[in-house]
């Protein structure tokens, strides 16, 4: 387990599913991280859940208020590569009453220092729908560059969006 100030990590594990399940199938949580927005139901989500659960190539954490033990988001390396030593990672606050007030943040620095740190990764990328402008904020301020975009991507509010690639080096980070 891995903590801060106000936060800890824990793995992700099946006690998770159902505050995960309504974190997913709200929209105002996915709309700016889910190429997909639909509703999920509760067998779907149960699948997905065990790929973060049993999956070689992914680690999930639940990101955990330390004072009140409540589950406010889900962070992740995914597409781990072991051999080149890269990963993708992902954050959602799904608890929408911690928005806003720097968790987010916070669980990124204790992901990034566990993939850097003791993975030893090389290389950690993401990907942020352009009109995200909380999220491109913070990964600016983490270090990440910014490495290309995948123009009109996204369909949003009736609009097409962009898909912003950024990363991030173990070397740039330390």
């Amino acid at each position: 387990m891995f903590e801060s100030n106000r936060i800890q990590l824990r793995k992700f594990s099946e006690d998770d599913i159902l505050t995960y399940y309504k974190w997913h199938n709200d929209m105002d949580v996915m709309s700016s991280t889910t190429l997909t927005l639909d509703k999920y139901s509760l067998q779907d989500t149960e699948k997905l859940c065990q790929q973060f659960i049993h999956s070689p190539n992914s680690k999930s954490y639940i990101i955990e208020e330390k004072a009140t033990h409540l589950s406010i988001g889900i962070t992740s390396l995914i597409h781990i590569d072991s051999y080149n030593r890269n990963a993708e990672c992902i954050i959602d606050i799904g608890n929408k009453g911690y928005w806003g007030q720097g968790y987010g943040k916070e669980a990124f620095i204790l992901l990034l220092d566990y993939a850097f740190l003791e993975l030893n990764l090389h290389r950690l990328s993401l990907r942020v729908f352009s009109f995200n402008d909380r999220a491109i904020k913070l990964y600016k301020s983490l270090g990440f560059q910014h490495e290309g975009t995948c123009k009109e991507a996204i369909f949003r509010n009736g609009t097409w969006h962009d898909i912003e690639f950024f990363a991030l080096f173990q070397r740039n980070y330390i």
